[in-house]
């Protein structure tokens, strides 16, 4: 038998030692990558067009093989001075940042393959108003169920961040409590988990350079909410409800269980697949909680749903009336009005579905949060159409729902 203890330290010596052979072989950033020493030109024919929060400079380059890229030196507010550099294949360099709409000076340099710089040349631009001063006056504060409201507008689709603030009575501050980062034009988020207690919040937008916007706070009471209680759902059948197959009941939905059986309609049937049940009590409903299939099989494939809507009535008697596969919030089916259309996230990992990973499971096993509308009226009975699913089958299955709301 090979003693394994007795060559570790021989043979790790000698692996060393062929490291180390090759590195004096190959001296690395101690090659000088130009012997042309000399000053380059600088940039001439310099234009400034200038956008929200930064400015494209163009400029020609002079005629020289030994220059490696162009270098922009510039102040984009009190504490950071910022530098970005434009390869020789480009006549542009893009500068961005700016914490204010006002004129400021960038320094241009060409810089050869030796790293000799040029002479500078200084040019003035003046960006527009950034992303962050521009939402900031747009956005309010509003209370929701167990939580508040964000609301905004981004006009130039820049990436901002929007952090939330809320006064902790033990330590006497404001803590950040919420931050969320988009591109979106229309700001629209809600931050939950908070009491209907009144309480003071605050909110600023910033950017990916340190800017920040000026707060603004408000005190404001989150609005009660509560799950509903599914010790009294009910099955509502409906034969223009899709068959179930597998002996997955939609009672399946509510019973407290994401891992075992859930509702599964019958392949083959027409779009949209769909359930419906009774809640047990009229409730204006503030958000609600789906669960899909996991497993390697399932996450992100096979029968999930991808597109979907909610329905509900608070008639005595809902009409049995097929649902269309997509209708715009608000609409009015028999007796049942389109309470949201919904689109399950894509996998947070950014891979593609059928490429999800082990972190976008656990995603999709803790649930994933749907709000409804503001304006949706109370409702007792509910019904769910999946117009899409992340695979080709003809059919959908969920595992649990858990909708929130307001008692009536």
């Amino acid at each position: 038998m090979i003693n394994i203890k007795k060559y570790t330290l021989p043979l790790f010596l000698l692996i060393m030692v062929s490291i180390i052979s090759g590195c004096k072989k190959n001296n690395g950033f101690n090659v000088v990558i130009s012997e042309d020493t000399s000053k380059p030109l600088p940039v001439s024919n310099v234009k400034v067009d200038n956008f929200t929060g930064g400015a494209n400079i163009t400029y020609n380059l002079p005629n020289s093989p030994n220059i490696l890229y162009v270098l922009a030196k510039y102040r984009v507010n009190d504490n950071l001075v910022r530098e970005t550099k434009s390869s020789y294949y480009k006549d542009t360099v893009v500068v961005e940042g700016f914490a204010k709409e006002k004129p400021y000076e960038v320094t241009l340099y060409t810089v050869t393959r030796a790293n000799v710089m040029s002479d500078p040349v200084t040019v003035t631009v003046n960006p527009k108003i950034p992303a962050y001063l521009e939402t900031r006056p747009s956005l309010l504060l509003s209370p929701d169920f167990s939580g508040v409201n964000i609301t905004g507008n981004n006009p130039s689709g820049k990436q901002i961040s929007i952090v939330l603030l809320s006064f902790n009575k033990n330590t006497g501050l404001m803590e950040i409590e919420d931050q969320f980062v988009t591109k979106n034009t229309k700001i629209d988020h809600s931050v939950f988990g908070f009491n209907a207690v009144e309480r003071r919040f605050a909110v600023y937008v910033a950017d990916r350079w340190g800017n920040l916007s000026d707060t603004l706070q408000t005190s404001l009471t989150p609005l009660f909410e509560e799950a509903v209680d599914k010790n009294k759902f009910s099955t509502l059948n409906l034969s223009t409800d899709t068959p179930i197959d597998f002996n997955w009941q939609v009672q399946n939905l509510w019973d407290g269980r994401a891992d075992g059986s859930g509702w599964h309609t019958k392949f083959g049937e027409p779009l949209p697949y769909s359930c419906s049940f009774d809640i047990g009590k009229t409730y204006k409903l503030s958000r609600f909680v789906v669960f899909e299939r996991t497993g390697s099989q399932y996450t992100y494939k096979y029968a999930n749903p991808r597109e979907f809507s909610l329905w509900g009535t608070n008639a005595a008697i809902p009409d049995n009336v097929k649902l269309p596969v997509r209708a715009d919030e608000g609409t009015v089916i028999g007796n049942w009005v389109n309470l949201g259309n919904f689109v399950f996230p894509d996998p947070p990992s950014g891979n593609a579905p059928a490429n999800s990973t082990a972190a976008d499971e656990d995603f999709v096993k803790q649930g994933v949060s749907f709000r409804v509308p503001f304006g949706a009226p109370p409702v007792k009975y509910l019904r769910i159409a999946v117009s899409t699913v992340w695979g080709r089958e003809a059919g959908a299955h969920l595992m649990e729902v858990t909708p929130y709301g307001t008692p009536e």
